[in-house]
């Protein structure tokens, strides 16, 4: 299948957030949304990349963006670590069961390990994909590349 490409529909779903509330992306129509897709909760590159989501988030907001952390880990996983990371408003997107179905969907799952490599997805307000970044799974995406193409 492969990864998803630059004007292709990004495929619907529906996943748990930290606090176990469904959203949903066509609930999202009428916004960009960026899914920040990263390997595994707990470890460093991982936390910064969250961090820097929530950091940001008053940019994304005046951009018309929805922010969503997307991986594996289960709800209750999720929730911890969104707490000790002080991460209020961005939603961290469990990804679990079907395990890995959504990064499936987008072409950016690694079935050797069991997780998604790290990408930033970002869909146009009709809900299609205006961008795609994989990034090395050790490095840390660049906030304001994204900032940047968000506000072309």
């Amino acid at each position: 299948m492969g990864i998803i490409k630059k004007g292709e529909k990004a495929p619907n779903f529906k996943l748990k957030d930290q606090n176990g509330k469904d959203v949903q992306l066509s609930d999202l129509k009428g916004k960009k949304v960026l899914l920040s897709f990263h390997p595994l909760a707990w470890t460093n590159v991982c936390a910064k990349q969250m961090q820097s989501l929530e950091k940001n988030k008053e940019k994304f907001k005046k951009l018309n963006t929805v922010a969503l952390g997307i991986n594996v880990d289960h709800v209750p996983s999720k929730a911890a670590w969104a707490k000790s990371l002080n991460i209020k408003s961005t939603k961290l997107l469990s990804d679990f069961w079907g395990h890995g179905e959504v990064a499936k969907k987008y072409g950016i799952f690694s079935k050797s390990q069991g997780f998604s490599f790290r990408v930033n997805i970002i869909i146009n307000e009709q809900g299609k994909v205006a961008f795609v970044k994989k990034y090395p799974i050790s490095k840390l995406p660049d906030v304001k590349e994204i900032i940047e193409v968000l506000s072309k």
